[in-house]
C-alpha cells in the first residue's frame, strides 16, 4: 500500500533525540528555545512559542487575541475541525466563509461582502482564522487590506504551509497577520511526532501566547502583579499565575527532532514539488481537476509547501467518488479525502449549520481525492498511482 502521506526520519534525526535522552533535560531544557529560534530564523517572524500540537496553538492564539464568551470568530469550512473548534474552546461562536473553488482557500469576495454586512449590523468578529489549504497561501495582503479600519485579529492556520512562501516571504512570517500557527504532525512538512508552534511579530501577543500555553504562569518579574504579594520577600523560586492557562508545552525530545528536521525542510519541499510536477505532467489527460499551478498562484514569489495534492473528479466521470476511492485502495493506492466540511459534522449541525450552507466546500468534498505525496515517494510509486487512476477512470 502506497500511503497518502509519510514522515521521513533519518539517522541524524534519531541521533538528535537520543542525545537528549542521554545528555539533556527531557522537558523545559535548552532544546525548545533553540527550536523556537530556528523557526524564527527560517520564517522571519520575531517570536515563536512551540506547543504540543497545532490545535493547542490555535487555542492559545484565540486566547491571546482575547476571544471569549459572546465573541464571534470566522473561519472557512474547508478544513479540519480544529480551525473552528479553537474558537468554541474559548466560549465564542463560530461562523464560516465558503471556499473559492479555484484556490480552495477562503473566498475573498465573499469575505469582503460578509465584512460589509457585519459592519452594517455592528456584528464584526473578534478574529478571522484563514487556512492555507494543502500548502497554498491565502492572498494575505488582500485579506489584510480588507481588515484595515476594523478591529479583527487575523490568524493564519498555516498547519499545511511551512516551507511555502507568499510574495517572497516564508509562510509563518506574519507579514500580513497577527499570528500564524504551524503543525509538525508526521505527515506535515517536518515532524516532531506531534507538535506545533505559534509565530507572531507582536511582543504583546507573544507574551500572551506563552502565558496561555504554560499554565498562565510566569517568572518574568516585569509581568508580576506587585499588589498580589510582597515581592521583596520572594526569592528566585517565585512565580505567579496570571491567567488560567494550559499545559501545552513541547518536550525537548520533540524539539530536538524538530531542529534536525528543520535543517532538511527546503529539501523536503523540493522533493514534494518534484512529485507535484510529475502529477501535473502526467494527469492532464484524465477527467480530473488539478490544483492551480499557474504563475498567478505559484510564481517565484508564491510557492506551495505541497502538503497535499488534491484532485477533483470531473462531472463527466460516471463512477461516484466512493467507488473511485475504493477501487484505488483495492489497487494498493492509499488515497484519502480532505476534508469533510466542518459544518457538516453532527456537532456543528447541532449548532444550527446544515447541508447547503456552503455549496463550494460541499461540491469540492463530494469530488475530492488526496493522492500520495511525500518526500520519499518514488517515480516508480507515482507511476503506479498514475496506472491505477487510468485503469479506474478511462
Amino acid at each position: 500500500m502506497i500511503p497518502y502521506g509519510k514522515h521521513h526520519i533519518d539517522q541524524g534525526d534519531i541521533d538528535a533525540v537520543v542525545d537528549v535522552l542521554e545528555n539533556h533535560f527531557l522537558t523545559q531544557g535548552a532544546k525548545v528555545p533553540e527550536f523556537e529560534q530556528a523557526l524564527c530564523d527560517y520564517t522571519g517572524a520575531n517570536y515563536c512559542t512551540a506547543v504540543n500540537s497545532a490545535t493547542s496553538g490555535l487555542h492559545v492564539a484565540c486566547l491571546a487575541a482575547g476571544v471569549k464568551a459572546g465573541d464571534m470568530v470566522w473561519s472557512t469550512p474547508n478544513s479540519f475541525v480544529a480551525s473552528a473548534n479553537c474558537a468554541l474552546y474559548c466560549g465564542a461562536s463560530v461562523d464560516f466563509i465558503d471556499m473559492d473553488p479555484a484556490t480552495r482557500n477562503i473566498d475573498i469576495d465573499l469575505l469582503a461582502k460578509k465584512i460589509t454586512q457585519a459592519k452594517r449590523e455592528n456584528k464584526l468578529p473578534k478574529a478571522l482564522i484563514v487556512v492555507h489549504f494543502a500548502g497554498f497561501s491565502c492572498d494575505m495582503k488582500l485579506i489584510s487590506d480588507l481588515l484595515k479600519g476594523v478591529d479583527i485579529v487575523l490568524i493564519e492556520d498555516a498547519a499545511h504551509g511551512l516551507g511555502g512562501s507568499y510574495l517572497n516571504t516564508k509562510i509563518g512570517a506574519c507579514e500580513y497577520s497577527d499570528m500564524a500557527v504551524l503543525s509538525f504532525h508526521p505527515v506535515k512538512s517536518i515532524t516532531t511526532a506531534e507538535g506545533g508552534a505559534v509565530m507572531t511579530n507582536s511582543e504583546y501577543f507573544a507574551q500572551q501566547i506563552v502565558l496561555f500555553a504554560k499554565h498562565g504562569v510566569t517568572r518574568d518579574v516585569q509581568l508580576f502583579d506587585s499588589e498580589a504579594s510582597d515581592l521583596s520577600k520572594q526569592g528566585p523560586w517565585y512565580y505567579q499565575q496570571l491567567e488560567l492557562g494550559y499545559n501545552y508545552r513541547l518536550s525537548d525530545m520533540q524539539a530536538a527532532l524538530g531542529i534536525s528536521q528543520l535543517r532538511k525542510l527546503d529539501g523536503f519541499v523540493a522533493a514534494r514539488q518534484k512529485c507535484a510536477d510529475f502529477y501535473f505532467e502526467n494527469l492532464a489527460h484524465l477527467p480530473l481537476k488539478l490544483p492551480q499551478n499557474d504563475l498567478s498562484t505559484q510564481g517565484p514569489e508564491n510557492q506551495s509547501g505541497w502538503h497535499l495534492f488534491m484532485i477533483e473528479l470531473d462531472d463527466s466521470v460516471k463512477l461516484d467518488r466512493k467507488t473511485v476511492y475504493e477501487q484505488l485502495v483495492h489497487k494498493g493506492i492509499g488515497v484519502n479525502v480532505h476534508y469533510i466540511p466542518i459544518h457538516l459534522h453532527p456537532f456543528y449541525q447541532r449548532l444550527g449549520f446544515k447541508p447547503g450552507d456552503y455549496p463550494a466546500a460541499e461540491h469540492f468534498y463530494d469530488r475530492a481525492i488526496t493522492l500520495p505525496l511525500y518526500p520519499s515517494l518514488s517515480i516508480h510509486e507515482q507511476k503506479a498511482v498514475l496506472a491505477a487512476l487510468e485503469e479506474v477512470l478511462l
